[in-house]
Order: structure tokens, then C-alpha cells, then sequence
């Protein structure tokens, strides 16, 4: 195979065109091969094959960078950067590489991301360095057309020209970000590649191009249709007017055109703009057809496309409850309104979209808008509730601070991937809303155990009038031998699923089926019984309830899916301090450390102890006597 000759970029000019081609169809297979066992994203990656191989044979890695937007179509810059090999086969997996850049992982990959709108902003940042280092190096930065719904995206726009005149930014479009792109500036790229009077060709790169075997061929194709129009009816695009030289459309499968013209923005005088056209999931059929479905997919057959399990009698999964229960409330009540940020499947808000289209806003991958925009609604009696995985609000921060919380609005917060995400890894983990939420004045945040616990939680926080926070992990809940009938949900108040002695374990989430397991472990092999409480609010915390067991028990143990620092075992700590109450407190959670990508949430918690035999050691390292106590009286 050509590819397995692939060590690093240089080995690329040794090949001819139609190795090229053949190498091209190689890389794709081995994607689809590795995704279908590990899952990942496969339609991103199919869609910058060959755009990946031109960056590689018209620039000189890592000498020259190439900046990638999210980072997460890398799969084929890995594979042309030496790790075709066994780590690439684990990929995503704990032993495998990393499902986005890194560059802890390789000099090749010059920075590294996991969220949207990253790329321009940290190229200018490399090209600012550079001239001021007097070095000639180039930054190549390669963002979607979905990057530009980031504000952060058009704020690097707006600030390239003033700072160098050396930049390289290739616009990948293919109309997707992981749903359909919406908004005017995806009606504005569409234009740009459909109307002849917006297609743009400098003179010197015809001249150039023609230096070329085939250039005349590639001056029709960017220039066709343009013959009836006159040049003074052909706006400057949007790129020009802010300073930037603008070239396009290109086909973006054609990997001989595309060092051609890579070539060329190598001699531009100024920052220049590539506007490629991909096709999301080239190659592969079921990507092409359904892109949402397989932007990242679970494990698959390659031959039926099968991603789905046999799911008879298996748990709901979290997104699918919330958009349920979200519709439930809407149906009674008409100022209930769903907001998502590019997202409405991951967060189950197409349920929403389906039921109530005029009343579902998805503002593409702008979490900052998305937040203060809800914030806006609820000022004039609106309900607004703002579906957003844990990782991306961060994004909106002073957004939650200054324009929802400062002004206490009745805005509801459904946090989707709290705790793990393991296969994506650091950059998807949410382990932090706890700690960025619970320092804010006014929110109440919540965190059901199940399901079955989601749908009066969002009640709550709908008919709450202030802002509320709902954490949730991706997939299914705990198993739970309870139901929200016989613990009724009320504000700030935990549910204690058993009274016992001398530990009270308070757990959040699917935790508590972990405390639960260690009950039943103490009590059938040392006749043991400790106090379970599903936590349910971080914020306002059961004090009653706390304090009671303070006083009652030798010890409370925390456990929660969040760093520790500043999280739900920090805020007992606190209590307790401030009430004057000794009793000890340990806390179990996450450490002050980024956590891994790995095969699977055990994986993962075995790494750090939060397994069911670490937090186990942990409640016996403090039973000691107890234990002791107990196995005498056995024998006796």
C-alpha cells in the first residue's frame, strides 16, 4: 500500500498523480476502517483528504503551520505526519491517539483545539510572532464555513489586515457544521459560489496558473459564467472589503489544482482567502446522505452502515428524555422556547424543532448569542431554555454572569455531557460547570440522578424565577431502585435513599448507583450500614439535611463527576466550616489535572480511583473499626 510508504510529508513528492489518486482512496479507507471499530468523526474527515494532501505537498511541515479549526477532520494530517501506525488503529481509544490535534502529540500539529472558531485568531497570533521575529515561515489557517457563525471568528476577520500581510486562510465549505449551517452568512458563502457576478479572479493569478500543465483549464473553471458579466457589476466580496484578497470557488477534490493554487497565496503580497468547495463525507455514501448522522459516529459496520444497538429494555438516553420532557412543557406552556447552538440533535432539542418549529431557534456555533439572546427573550416574559453541552457554555461565561445572573432571569440551563466525554477527551470533558457555576449569585443548579428525575427538574427551573442549571452526562442515567414519586422533587431538598452509621455518602448523578453498590458491599459482607443521599442541588444544598448528618455520623464522603476544586464536596466543606460544624469531610472527584481521552468512562475513573473499588478502599480506609468491630462479633 502506498500509504504504509507515507512516514512524513516529504515522502508525498516522491509520488506521481495517479499514486496520488490511489493514495487519496487509501486514506479514506483506512478512516472508514478505523471509525468503524472506534467510532469517531467520519464525515469531516473524508471531506479533507485531498485538501489535506495539497497543504502537505505545497507546504513544508511543521515548518510551515497549518492551524486547523476544531481540530477534529486531523485524522488525515495524522496520517500523513508519521502515526499511521498502531496508535492510529486505537485512535480515541486510551492507548491510541488523541481524536483531535495536540501538540503534546506531534511537532506537526502546531496548535491544538477541540472547540470552533479557534483557528483564525491563533494563526494571526503565530503570524504576528513571526514578523516580529523577522522570520518568512508560513500559517496556513483552515476553518468551515460553520466557523464563521463564531463571533470570535469575525473579530479575528476584522483584525488580520491590520496586523500582517502574510496570512493564509483556506475557507473549507461543505454547508455543515455538525447540522445543517444556518444563518446569513451561510446564505452569503452560497452566493458567492453560485452567482457569476460574485466570482472573483485576480490577474495575476491567471498569470500564474498558466505556467502550469492544465492551468488554462483551471481559469475556466473559477471563471466560468463570468463572460456576460462586466467587471465594474462585481461587488468586492466581503473578505475584500476587510482588507483580505479573495480566490474562488475551488474545486476542493482536486489535489493537483489545489497545490496550484496553494502556490500561489504563497507569493501573495497580502492576506489571501481560498474558498474551497468540499463535499462533507466524500466517498463514503451514508455520510454523504445523512452528514449529521456520521459528522461523529459510534461504532459502525462499513458494510450495512449499521450504527445502532439492540436497545430493547435499555435505558433512556439523557438527550432523548430531555427532548421529550422539554415538548411535554411546552405543550402547556407557550412561552416555553428552545435555544441551541449547532447542536439540536446532540442535545435532543429536534424534538422541539419537530413539535414546535416557530418556537426552536438554533443560532449555529455562537454560545455567547445563544445565551444573551435568551437572555433578551426572558426580559419580555419568555421562558427561554438553553440546550448547550457542559464544555461549550463555557464559552458564553460572561454572557451567564453579566446578562443572565446579574439580572436574575428566569433563563433554564440543560447542561448535556457533564462529566466524561472518553473517547473525545480533555477538550469535551465536563468537569468544570460545577466550579465556573457556583461562585455566580442567583443560580440554582441541580443534577438528576436518572432520567426519570430530568423532567421535573426542567419544570423547576421553567417555572423558576431566577436562572437555572441542569447537569447531565452524555448517554444513560444511574440505576436507581427509586422513583421521583416516592422522593418528590423540591427546591434545595436531597433525597436520602437509606439511613445508616458512620459515613453519610452524598453523591451526584450516577455516582449515587455507585454509593448504593458500596451500601450493599458493607452491609452483606460486614453487616454495615451507611447513609446514601442522592445530593440532586449543589445549589441551594440541603443545609437541614447536611447538618443532621454532620452531627450523626463520623464522617461525610462527597462524590461527584466534576473537578474538585471549588465543586459540590467544596461546597459541603464550606457549609460546615461556616456553620462551625468538625465533623471531617472527604471530597471524591476529579483531579487538578486535564483528564485524558480513553476507551470508556471506567477506564477513566479506574485511572483516578473513582472506580467502585477506589471509592471502596477510600469509605474502608475510614471504616477501619468499624470493620474490625464487626468481624469480631462474627466469630463470636
Amino acid at each position: 500500500m502506498i500509504l504504509d510508504k507515507i512516514k512524513g510529508p516529504k515522502d508525498l513528492r516522491k509520488l506521481g498523480k495517479d499514486e496520488l489518486s490511489t493514495l487519496c482512496q487509501e486514506i479514506r479507507d483506512k478512516i472508514i476502517s478505523v471509525t468503524s471499530e472506534n467510532g469517531g468523526h467520519v464525515g469531516p474527515n473524508l471531506g479533507v483528504v485531498e485538501l489535506t494532501v495539497a497543504l502537505h505537498l505545497a507546504f513544508d511541515s511543521p515548518n510551515d503551520s497549518f492551524v486547523w479549526d476544531v481540530s477534529h477532520q486531523g485524522y488525515v494530517h495524522k496520517l500523513l505526519t508519521g502515526r499511521n501506525d498502531p496508535k492510529f488503529d486505537d485512535l480515541r481509544q486510551s492507548q491510541g491517539y488523541s481524536g483531535f490535534l495536540s501538540r503534546d502529540e506531534s511537532v506537526h500539529d502546531s496548535f491544538g483545539a477541540g472547540h470552533a472558531g479557534t483557528a483564525l485568531s491563533a494563526a494571526l497570533g503565530m503570524c504576528a510572532a513571526r514578523d516580529l521575529s523577522g522570520e518568512s515561515n508560513h500559517v496556513v489557517a483552515v476553518a468551515g464555513d460553520a466557523a464563521f457563525t463564531c463571533g470570535v471568528t469575525l473579530e479575528a476577520l476584522n483584525n488580520i489586515a491590520s496586523t500582517t500581510k502574510k496570512f493564509i486562510l483556506i475557507l473549507n465549505d461543505n454547508k455543515w457544521s455538525i447540522a445543517k449551517n444556518v444563518g446569513a452568512f451561510s446564505k452569503y458563502f452560497n452566493e458567492l459560489i453560485t452567482n457569476p457576478i460574485y466570482s472573483k479572479f485576480h490577474k495575476e493569478a491567471e498569470n500564474f496558473l498558466t505556467q502550469f500543465p492544465g492551468g488554462d483549464s483551471l481559469i475556466k473553471f473559477i471563471s466560468k459564467a463570468k463572460r456576460d458579466t462586466k467587471e465594474l457589476l462585481a461587488p468586492s466580496s466581503i473578505f475584500e472589503k476587510l482588507g483580505l484578497r479573495y480566490l474562488g470557488p475551488i474545486d476542493g477534490h482536486d489535489v493537483t489544482s489545489l497545490v496550484h493554487f496553494f502556490e500561489f497565496a504563497k507569493q501573495s503580497d497580502e492576506p489571501i482567502v481560498l474558498h474551497l468547495l468540499t463535499q462533507k463525507g466524500k466517498g463514503f455514501p451514508a455520510a454523504i446522505h445523512e452528514p449529521e448522522k456520521w459528522h461523529g459516529a459510534p461504532p459502525f459496520n462499513p458494510r450495512s452502515t449499521d450504527t445502532s444497538k439492540n436497545s430493547n429494555g435499555a435505558p433512556e438516553k439523557f438527550q432523548d428524555a430531555f427532548g421529550d420532557s422539554l415538548v411535554k412543557i411546552a405543550k402547556h406552556n407557550d412561552k416555553v422556547v428552545g435555544i441551541t447552538a449547532a447542536m439540536p440533535s446532540g442535545t435532543g432539542l429536534s424534538s422541539m424543532s419537530n413539535a414546535f418549529p416557530d418556537r426552536f431557534f438554533d443560532v449555529g456555533i455562537a454560545e455567547e448569542h445563544a445565551v444573551l439572546m435568551a437572555a433578551g427573550m426572558a426580559t419580555k416574559g419568555m421562558r427561554p431554555v438553553c440546550a448547550i453541552y457542559s464544555t461549550f457554555l463555557q464559552r458564553a461565561y460572561d454572557q451567564i454572569i453579566h446578562d443572565v445572573c446579574l439580572q436574575n432571569l428566569p433563563v433554564t440551563f440543560c447542561l448535556d455531557r457533564a462529566g466524561l466525554s472518553p473517547n473525545d477527551g480533555p477538550t469535551h470533558h465536563g468537569l468544570f460547570d460545577l466550579s465556573y457555576l457556583r461562585c455566580i449569585p442567583n443560580g440554582v443548579i441541580m443534577q438528576p440522578v436518572s432520567t426519570d428525575e430530568l423532567l421535573p427538574m426542567i419544570e423547576l427551573g421553567v417555572n423558576s424565577k431566577s436562572p437555572t442549571f441542569i447537569r447531565y452526562p452524555k448517554g444513560t442515567g444511574a440505576k436507581i431502585n427509586y422513583t421521583t414519586t416516592a422522593f418528590p422533587l423540591s427546591l434545595g431538598k436531597a433525597a436520602c435513599l437509606r439511613e445508616g452509621e458512620h459515613i453519610a455518602i452524598w453523591a451526584l448523578g450516577d455516582f449515587v448507583s455507585v454509593a448504593e453498590q458500596i451500601h450493599h458491599h458493607l452491609n452483606s459482607i460486614y453487616g454495615i450500614d451507611i447513609t446514601v443521599v442522592n445530593g440532586r442541588f449543589i445549589k441551594p444544598l440541603d443545609e437541614k439535611l447536611l447538618k443532621k448528618h454532620a452531627l450523626t455520623h463520623d464522617r461525610i464522603i462527597t462524590l461527584e463527576d466534576n473537578v474538585l476544586a471549588g465543586g459540590f464536596g467544596s461546597a459541603v466543606v464550606e457549609f460546615l466550616q461556616d456553620s462551625n460544624i468538625q465533623t471531617p469531610v472527604s471530597r471524591l472527584g476529579w483531579p487538578d489535572k486535564f483528564i485524558p481521552h480513553g476507551t470508556d468512562v471506567d477506564v477513566l475513573r479506574r485511572l483516578c480511583g473513582l472506580d467502585f473499588q477506589g471509592i471502596l478502599n477510600k469509605v474502608l480506609s475510614h471504616l477501619s473499626p468499624e470493620i474490625s468491630s464487626a468481624k469480631l462479633v462474627e466469630r463470636t
